[in-house]
């Protein structure tokens, strides 16, 4: 078997509409496409960063995902940035709030995380 990358990464939202403008406003995914559901009575929204693609659905009634204490399941997104500092600074003078940068101990490179507007965990690592 061979995989060759991750297609893409899908997301449930509370607000559909709150999560569509964080996502494409202020993180800078590009729309593919965008589908209403009619038998499901959801969105499904088709979205793009490079190569990878996000899938962001709004389905009403979902349950609150369990950050603190951590569940199992998808921990958090990663974004690959060149400049930490500069890439915080930028979702600072969007409205979005980060953590303090730290050094990855593993790598050595310098990373923080943000929260998406239900809360999952997002990083910007170099």
């Amino acid at each position: 078997m061979k995989l060759d990358k991750i297609h893409h990464v899908a997301i449930i939202a509370s607000d559909y509409e709150k999560s569509k403008k964080f996502y494409t406003e202020l993180l800078g995914f590009s729309v593919i496409r965008e589908n209403y559901r009619k038998e499901r009575g959801d969105y499904k929204l088709d979205l793009r960063l490079g190569e990878c693609e996000l899938e962001l659905f709004g389905i009403p009634g979902s349950p609150k995902r369990l950050s603190y204490p951590e569940a199992c399941g998808l921990r958090h997104l990663a974004f690959a940035v060149d400049n930490v500092e500069k890439t915080a600074r930028e979702l600072n003078a969007r409205g979005i709030e980060t953590e303090p940068i730290r050094l990855d101990t593993f790598t050595g490179k310098r990373m923080t995380f943000f929260h998406d507007p239900d809360g999952l965990p997002l990083e910007i690592h170099e």
